[in-house]
């Protein structure tokens, strides 16, 4: 159970990370987006990421051995970043349709899922 509510939450907390980091990116085809200042965009990134932060201190709390947790330290770790590429790779695909999936991604993509094989092996 913790596991899974370790997983559902860093998917959360790398959702509202990737808007953060790169919906500005998106949001500027907005014509009153387009007209904010740099400031103002960090502003509004920072008021995104504290949603981030809102899931992922508990995610870590949560799924941490040192915390009754199922996940070493190195395997949140991975998982984090797992979760990140996948997340913000169905984002570009969504919001931003000239992105496509080319063979040197999907080999990537492989790559990924051996560390995670590799880390999590015991």
């Amino acid at each position: 159970m913790k596991a899974l509510l370790t997983i559902g939450l860093l998917v959360l907390s790398n959702t509202f990370m990737t808007l953060a980091w790169y919906g500005h990116l998106k949001f500027a085809e907005w014509k009153w987006f387009s007209k904010l200042g740099l400031v103002s965009v960090i502003l509004i990134s920072w008021g995104i990421a504290f949603f981030e932060y809102i899931f992922q201190v508990p995610a870590n709390k949560i799924g941490f051995a040192g915390n009754g947790g199922p996940f070493s330290l190195v395997q949140l770790k991975v998982l984090q970043e797992v979760i990140t590429l996948v997340i913000f790779m169905i984002f570009t695909l969504i919001a931003f349709k000239t992105e496509t999936v080319k063979w040197n991604h999907a080999i990537g993509a492989v790559f990924l899922i051996l560390a995670v094989y590799f880390i999590f092996k015991k």
